[in-house]
Order: structure tokens, then C-alpha cells, then sequence
């Protein structure tokens, strides 16, 4: 199907507003040089107007597919789209190193650009998952050429995504890592791998050592992927200049944040949000019921991040006024929908639902009990099911009964709700372990049990515990604090809360050994107990933010 068409059968689907015919001329593989000579092929999607503002897109994922529709249709909207593969990328040159030309390839596309005879002064940038980052690699740099920012499902700094609650999100990392060589190999030998359900990646998530597991999945060494195995410290110098959270107070343009409860960055894409709030910026937030490569999430994504363009790409002068309210975000479950708020989060009461014994979660004070015991082996690790993933197909929300039948997965569950509770906002832990080898992790998940009895997963998180960052008590305790993704989530009357407690989620999180071997390296696998208290002393609870919201508002 020809782009044009596309880009017309897009804009009616998006119901945007209808424009006037606007001729589009497309002049692809042009090389921009970078300053250390590397070619950087782009293509440029031209309006009729030569004076129109420009948006820039830089990806690794090559021009075309959807990118070429979009170009049209910003194009046919009047706007200069241009659209450039990053280096090692799609014909650009060199070699393609995550996060570590972005910076300097995007000052340099920019000072081209400035010198284009149709440069009119007036920046957009748009972006989902990486093509984010390299906006905000570039955004402090831009100045006031900068006028607009979409960012979607991506963050400013990656490292504590990689390595969420200073684990490695295994899955992931070596997915994208998949990915990105997949790009390099022959169309019909890609689609025969998918159709067979990508047995390599498959077996190479089981394998140990991690350091070998890239070569399992692609037949060669990723460099990138053995680096990160390697620089784990979040100190490391490795990672200064691979994040960009430190540059994101500087940025003065209008940002348009488009996210999903389930996608893997949205606690480092709400970390944006809120370095932007507290320099007085209002950015604008939305957050829907998806995973990282929803198709909702991708429309929902246009018909925000065009909006926005249209907004703020024009030589009026900006409004200080929003022309609608700065929050945006689905609640999921029964009874849930649209809530437009003035900040994120919204007022809250923050209630402990604490952890019982006979498995009984109540927001009533513990009483006196004896822990609960499992057993962890990595050998056969606790399996992850659903939640924020990469790939669509396996993310999001799905019945968790089958892992909670497993001797390695504690479970307390509420009584029915007698009314609807609404939570909004950051979810957090603190879980009393005792453990019987020093090294583990402590995974915690909060889901929804409906008349059925089927347990769906809300929002979850996992710490990562070493003796060095979490000293145990003289009786051996260790108090295990556990950032949670944060969620938007109505129960509905009859529903019961209920809260996972286990040692792992494989392959979303790399296993933990048991043994403190580095991470790449390990082979060596040691089970042990741990027990979860709930007395007094201990009061292991799940805190939520508990909100009273206004009805729902109509659809985005």
C-alpha cells in the first residue's frame, strides 16, 4: 500500500482535524556528516510551505515501516519531517552503540538542519521507546529552536531500568538485543525464526553463563550486552555519559509524556515528569492500559503527540495557560476509565495492607504469628508471567492461579470488598525476610482477584538484597523495601486484593544465584529457605495510595 494512502487512512483513523491538500515531496538517503566523518542517512518529508517548522525523528529501527506514513502525514500537515537512522543503523555509518553518539550525532544533525534554506527556527521532536532517548540526549542542546517534545514510553536515563531494583532485566535487554540483530539478517530467515517461536532467544534466556547467552540467541558476541553485564555498579563511569537524567531540568520546550502501566519504563518516564514539575514546567502526562508495543498505545501516542506539534510547532506566542488539564490516566478494572488530574500523583491516603498469617492480607495491625517459609532454587527459578515486558504478546495483565500454585510463591489475599477501592498512584512494600543465604531477591506482586477467582496482576517490583546494602538485624532480619510500578486501579465490590511474596521472576529478571558471583559469570546455583514475618515487630505491608475520584471521563 502506497505511503500517501496510508498517511490519508492514519489521519481518519486518528480523527484528526482534516487539513488541505498539501503536496509532499520526499528526498530519502541524504548524508548529514557527523563530526567525526560518519554518515548519518536521512530522509526529509517537505511540505509545500518552505518556512514550515521541522520535526525530527532519529531511530534505530530503520526509515521505513510506519515511519514513512508518519512522515507523510506530518508533512501533509505542514511540517518538515525529517527522519534519520541512527549510526550503524538502516545505511548510516559506524557502529551502532546504545546511548553513546546520541548526543553529539543529534548537535550535529541539528547544525545541518540550521542550515537548510527551508530551516524556519521552529524544532519538534518526536519519539517512542529509544527514538526518546535520543530527544533527550539532544533536548538541552537545542535551545530555543526546541518547541516541542513528544516522548513515548521512554526516559531520559536507562541504567535503573536495566537494572530495576539493581537486578537485570534479563528479558528485556537481551530481547532488544535480539531485536536489533534481527535487523541484519535476511527478511525470510527472520520471519521463519518468529514462526517458530524464536527457540534460540527462548533457550538463551535459560542459559548460564549470561555472558555467553548473546551468542546463544544471535550466533555472535552484542558488545553492548556484555557491557551492561559487566558495568552493574550505578556508580560506574561507564554510565555517565549514557544517561541524560541530569539535563532534563534544562529543557524549557513543551514535553508531551505518553506511557502505559504495564511498560517497562514507566518509573524512570514518571522520574522525567517530575524533575520537569519541580522547575515549574507543565508537562503533559497520559497513561493508558498498555504494555510497550501495544497498537492502543501507538494510536493513542499519534493522536497525542500531533496534537501537541500542532500546539506548540507555530511562531504565536506560547500560552501560559494549558488549554486542557495536564493529566490524563486510565484506571483499569471494573468500573474504571479516564481520569483527568492536575498532577501526577494525585492526593492520596497512603493505607498499610499487612501481611497475616494463614495467608490473610487486612488493613488491621499484625498480630503475633510465626513466619511464613519457601524455598528458592535458581535452578528452577520462580517463572515471570505478564506485566511490563517488551514484547506485547506476553505483557500486561494475565491469570496468575498457575505460578501461585507454586511451593515458592507465598500468597495473602483479602476478604471480599465490600465497596470499590480505588488506587492511584506509587505502590510500595516493606517485607520482613529471614533467609538462609545472604544473597536473593525479594519479588513482590499485587493482583486483582475477581468472583471467578482469577488473579490478575496490577503492578509488581523486585529488590535485589546483598549483605552490603541490606544489613540484617542481630536476629538475622533483613527489612526489605520494594518500589512497586506505580498503577491507576479500581477493585470492584467483591473483588479481594491479593499480594505474591517469592525469590525471583525469570526470565524478567536475570536469577539470583545465591552465591554474590558477578553477574555475567555465574554458574554456580544455591537454593535456600526464607521465611516472610508478619508480627508486630515485622510488619510486612503493602502500602497503597488510596484515592475518591470523580466519575470517569469519556474516552481519549
Amino acid at each position: 500500500m502506497p505511503d500517501r494512502l496510508v498517511a490519508r487512512l492514519a489521519a481518519a483513523a486518528l480523527r484528526l482535524p482534516p487539513t488541505r491538500p498539501n503536496p509532499v515531496r520526499v528526498t530519502r538517503d541524504i548524508a548529514i556528516q557527523a563530526r567525526d566523518g560518519v554518515v548519518l542517512r536521512t530522509d526529509h518529508y517537505a511540505p509545500a510551505a518552505r518556512d514550515a517548522p521541522t520535526v525530527l525523528i532519529r531511530t534505530p529501527y530503520g526509515r521505513g515501516g510506519p515511519l514513512r506514513p508518519l512522515g507523510r502525514l506530518l508533512a501533509a500537515r505542514g511540517r518538515h519531517a525529517v527522519i534519520q537512522a541512527c549510526r550503524g543503523t538502516d545505511g548510516s555509518g559506524g557502529t551502532f552503540a546504545p546511548l553513546v553518539h546520541e548526543r553529539d550525532d543529534g548537535v550535529d544533525t541539528l547544525d545541518w538542519l540550521r542550515r537548510q534554506p527551508w530551516w524556519a527556527g521552529q524544532l519538534g521532536m518526536f519519539g517512542v521507546s529509544y527514538q526518546g532517548f535520543a530527544q533527550w540526549a539532544l533536548a538541552a542542546d537545542a535551545d530555543e529552536d526546541l518547541r516541542a517534545m513528544v516522548a513515548v514510553v521512554t526516559a531520559s536515563a536507562t541504567r535503573d531500568s536495566t537494572y530495576a531494583g539493581e537486578s537485570f532485566a534479563l528479558d528485556t535487554v537481551l530481547t532488544w538485543a535480539e531485536l536489533l540483530h534481527a535487523q541484519t539478517v535476511p527478511w525470510l530467515a527472520r520471519q521463519w525464526e518468529l514462526k517458530r517461536g524464536q527457540p534460540r532467544l527462548v533457550a538463551a534466556l535459560r542459559h548460564l553463563p549470561l555472558a555467553d547467552a548473546d551468542q546463544v540467541a544471535t550466533g555472535v558476541t552484542i558488545p553492548f550486552f556484555q557491557e551492561w553485564l559487566r558495568h552493574h555498579d550505578p556508580e560506574a563511569v561507564y554510565w555517565r555519559t549514557r544517561v541524560f537524567a541530569d539535563r532534563v531540568a534544562r529543557v524549557r520546550a513543551p514535553v508531551a509524556m505518553v506511557s502505559g502501566w504495564h511498560d517497562i519504563f514507566l518509573p524512570a518516564q514518571l522520574d522525567d515528569y517530575a524533575t520537569l514539575r519541580a522547575t515549574g514546567a507543565q508537562p503533559r502526562l497520559v497513561i493508558g492500559p498498555w504494555t510497550h508495543g501495544s497498537p492502543g498505545l501507538f494510536v493513542a501516542a499519534l493522536r497525542e503527540g500531533l496534537a501537541w506539534l500542532d500546539e506548540h510547532l507555530t511562531s504565536a506566542p506560547r500560552s501560559p495557560v494549558p488549554s486542557r488539564p495536564p493529566v490524563r490516566v486510565y484506571v483499569s478494572g471494573p468500573g474504571g476509565g479516564w481520569r483527568d488530574l492536575p498532577d501526577w500523583p494525585p492526593p492520596a491516603v497512603e493505607t498499610a495492607w499487612h501481611l497475616h498469617p494463614g495467608g490473610e492480607l487486612a488493613v488491621r495491625p499484625p498480630v503475633a504469628s510465626t513466619p511464613d517459609e519457601f524455598r528458592y532454587d535458581p535452578a528452577d527459578p520462580t517463572p515471570s508471567v505478564g506485566g511490563p515486558l517488551l514484547v506485547a504478546q506476553r505483557a500486561g495483565p494475565v491469570d496468575n492461579r498457575h505460578v501461585e500454585a507454586r511451593p515458592d510463591v507465598l500468597t495473602y489475599t483479602s476478604a471480599p470488598l465490600t465497596g470499590p477501592v480505588e488506587v492511584i498512584g506509587p505502590v510500595r512494600a516493606e517485607i520482613h525476610v529471614r533467609a538462609e543465604l545472604p544473597h536473593l531477591d525479594v519479588f513482590v506482586r499485587l493482583c486483582d482477584v475477581d468472583r471467578r477467582g482469577r488473579s490478575w496482576n496490577v503492578c509488581d517490583g523486585l529488590v535485589r538484597v546483598t549483605p552490603e546494602r541490606s544489613p540484617a538485624d542481630p536476629d538475622g532480619v533483613l527489612r526489605v523495601p520494594v518500589s512497586l510500578w506505580p498503577t491507576a486501579y479500581r477493585f470492584a465490590a467483591g473483588h479481594r486484593l491479593r499480594v505474591q511474596v517469592s525469590g525471583g521472576a525469570h526470565p524478567r529478571w536475570a536469577r539470583n544465584p545465591g552465591t554474590g558471583e558477578p553477574l555475567g559469570t555465574a554458574v554456580t546455583l544455591r537454593a535456600g529457605w526464607r521465611q516472610v514475618l508478619h508480627d508486630p515487630a515485622h510488619p510486612s505491608a503493602l502500602l497503597l495510595p488510596i484515592v475518591h475520584s470523580a466519575p470517569p471521563q469519556p474516552p481519549i
